[in-house]
């Protein structure tokens, strides 16, 4: 499924809020109008993680991606370990949501993050797990914390379309506030705001990519009534959509009506 390469209206905000809290740090983040201009999660068309991409778990282990989201649909993060400002709520936004939907962590989704920046270690991995998420969590038990060289980081960001900007005088990157939902054969589905993240959008997305494989009856007649609007980054009832073209419709057959009844009357004038 393509994927839209606009950049939507969520996106601009969201994107606005990460960067601003960049910038609001201690040491301001420098970062020029073009670098903020060119940040966008932007798919292009049948986007998809490469599977054979390899990383280091939490543990020291190198695996696929492929591995890692085990032939079940996935939300995919985009992280700095060590980031000061918003990367931690984004994570809490998602794990909230996902514990939300209903789903099963482990058996019906997996949680992929990936580090954005090569210098973090195996440590700031686990130290963002355990300060976002937390042992007890069995949404933890779903999740895997990936880290990565720049080729491995670049060619998973390349692919996806996600565009970042990094601050090298002080360490820092401005990046959307994006969730990516992947199907089992890595491929996106969607891509979902993180700021106020809706668990109802996280079902239906996780439902979407998991094409059968999870979800209720109910789940597949929901996604019939309500569809997906990129620009918005959430799922909006299709019977919005379909009103407005029945309105439209009825506009015109009136239209239609009407000049009818004209033509008919200035014929029976001319008779």
């Amino acid at each position: 499924m393509n994927v839209a390469r606009i950049k939507p209206a969520w996106l601009l905000i969201a994107t606005a809020v990460v960067a601003t809290a960049a910038v609001a740090t201690p040491a301001s983040a420098k970062f020029s109008a073009a670098q903020l201009a060119a940040i966008s999660a932007s798919p292009p068309p049948n986007a998809a993680l490469p599977a054979d991409l390899r990383f280091r778990d939490e543990h020291g282990n190198r695996l696929t991606l492929d591995k890692a989201i085990a032939r079940k649909p996935s939300l995919v993060v985009f992280a700095d370990y060590t980031c000061r400002t918003l990367c931690g709520p984004i994570l809490e936004f998602t794990v909230a949501g996902l514990a939300k939907t209903g789903l099963k962590p482990g058996v019906d989704y997996r949680l992929i993050v990936i580090g954005l920046d090569p210098k973090d270690g195996l440590d700031a991995a686990r130290a963002m797990r355990t300060k976002h998420i937390g042992s007890a969590d069995p949404i933890g038990h779903a999740a895997i914390f990936l880290s990565g060289d720049q080729a491995e980081i670049t060619a998973a960001t390349q692919a996806v379309g996600l565009h970042y900007a990094y601050d090298a005088e002080h360490d820092q990157y401005a990046h959307p506030a994006a969730v990516f939902v992947v199907d089992a054969k890595a491929r996106v589905r969607r891509v979902l705001s993180a700021i106020g993240l809706d668990s109802a959008d996280l079902r239906l997305a996780l439902v979407d990519a998991g094409r059968g494989t999870i979800g209720t009856l109910a789940d597949r007649i929901h996604l019939l009534c309500y569809a997906y609007d990129p620009v918005r980054g959430i799922y909006t009832e299709r019977i919005t959509t379909m009103l407005g073209y029945a309105a439209g419709a009825t506009l015109v057959m009136l239209a239609a009506g009407i000049f009818g009844m004209i033509v008919h009357r200035r014929r029976r004038a001319a008779a």
